[in-house]
């Protein structure tokens, strides 16, 4: 029997070894959810691509279908679920393998495969270099793998296969220590943990050798960054040393919690000359009563001063943020207290969303929820004047010529080409003599028209 079980393990091993080798399956994946969940499926496909797997952009011939999860609002788990059920024919034709990994994955675990039987793997965030053995599992051994534990690092490998793009989002750290009243993040992703900067630094100059111009530095709470490493001043010092870096030309970073803005980090839009002026701050609430039951540690004041730093530091800098209406007990005179922080800010765009209570947090057991129908008519009410003043914002760019990162081009005219200019806007632009090699560029567009979610222009 010894023997017997020897060898098993010994022909498992060798089998392993040819499905990395020689791997023709095709793999699907699904994200919903914010930038670290599409950083996490971004580095998911590197994973398999790097064993010989092949990405697929059609669920027909998928032989892996994978769907990345967010669980901040209600709404995405739905999202997820509902997308479960339409892959179960793909299941029976394929007989592929139906996998869930991200904030859903971690907080349900063996719970989703109770709903959906079929499912093969579910994992979290902090296991994703193992999906591979993971797929393994279920093709060779034939069973089911649920592994959502935490880890107390983060295991990433750096020198992997690059997706064709030019611009690529780099996580830092993962979790979040703040616990807000309202938010699920600390129980799906943990607490706060730090890559190290020598890390992080491999990885983007491996990913400037395959073509990366612009990186986006991701975590929970970037501003916090280094804390658990005991780097004082962490996130500024990984920032330098990424600007040091020869060959990358721009970086972004979100997204940040105010209360950890230090002015260190604000000089550092004026010092660094490859960090765009863009940040995203969000500020949930203008009611201080509202941020006190948040838990965001910070008033309506000492946010607005943050943002009088920033402009005087940076000029030109675009600010954007993240609202809430309709948390437990915002009363009318709490709502018009964010309208009128956002006159006041004038944001260059908003994600604004209505409160959903997520199992865990505090807020779910608030008193004085806030019924449906007037978080709705809040919505709408915030996201018109938003509305109003983007366009106002893009309206006032016009004559102005902004440095352009040309990442695309209009299929059917390649005399236009697109790209975002370092307040992140997305800017649209003609070509009188086009070439083939303007990709990657960076050329000076003059704006010609500002519209309502985008820009107009031609190259100077």
């Amino acid at each position: 029997l010894a023997k017997i079980k020897f060898l098993k393990e010994v022909i498992f091993a060798k089998m392993r070894k040819i499905i990395y080798n020689n791997c023709m399956d095709k793999f699907y994946i699904e994200t919903y959810g914010c930038q670290m969940n599409e950083a996490d499926s971004e580095y998911m496909a590197s994973v398999l691509l790097s064993v010989g797997y092949q990405a697929s952009q059609s669920l027909d011939d998928a032989d892996i279908i994978l769907v990345n999860t967010c669980s901040i609002r209600e709404k995405a788990e739905t999202k997820v679920l509902s997308f479960l059920g339409r892959v179960l024919p793909y299941k029976k034709k394929n007989n592929a393998i139906i996998g869930v990994c991200g904030c859903v994955a971690r907080k349900e675990g063996e719970n989703l495969i109770k709903k959906a039987p079929y499912l093969d793997l579910v994992f979290g965030p902090h296991h994703i270099s193992r999906l591979p053995d993971f797929i393994n599992a279920v093709r060779i051994d034939n069973r089911k793998v649920v592994e959502v534990t935490d880890r107390n690092e983060i295991e990433r490998k750096s020198q992997l296969v690059v997706p064709n793009s030019l611009r690529a989002m780099v996580p830092i750290m993962q979790g979040c220590n703040n616990f807000c009243s309202f938010c699920i993040v600390p129980f799906v992703r943990g607490r706060e943990i730090s890559r190290k900067s020598e890390d992080i630094i491999a990885e983007i100059k491996h990913l400037v050798s395959k073509g990366v111009k612009e990186i986006m530095l991701l975590g929970q709470n970037v501003n916090s960054y280094g804390n658990d490493l005991k780097v004082g001043n962490g996130f500024v010092r990984l920032l330098e040393q990424v600007n040091s870096v020869e060959g990358l030309e721009r970086i972004r970073f979100t997204t940040s919690h105010p209360k950890d803005l230090t002015d260190e980090l604000i000089a550092a839009f004026g010092n660094l000359s490859k960090l765009c002026p863009h940040i995203h701050l969000p500020v949930q609430s203008g009611s201080d009563k509202i941020l006190a039951l948040m838990n965001r540690k910070y008033d309506s004041r000492t946010y607005l001063t943050l943002i009088d730093k920033l402009r005087k530091v940076c000029p030109d800098i675009a600010i954007t943020t993240d609202i809430i209406v309709g948390f437990p007990s915002e009363e009318e005179a709490d709502f018009q207290a964010t309208i009128e922080l956002v006159r006041k800010v004038e944001y260059d765009g908003a994600f604004s969303f209505k409160y959903s209570a997520r199992p865990k947090t505090k807020a779910a057991n608030m008193p004085n929820q806030v019924p449906e129908e007037i978080k709705q008519k809040r919505l709408e009410e915030l996201q018109a004047l938003q509305k109003e003043i983007t366009y106002k914002k893009n309206r006032a760019l016009e004559g102005k010529v902004l440095p352009v990162l040309v990442e695309s081009t209009n299929r059917r005219n390649n005399v236009e080409f697109s790209g975002r200019t370092p307040c992140f806007r997305i800017l649209n632009f003609s070509v009188a003599n086009p070439t083939s090699d303007l990709i990657g560029k960076i050329l000076n567009v003059r704006v010609s028209r500002g519209l309502k979610n985008s820009l107009k222009g031609e190259v100077v």
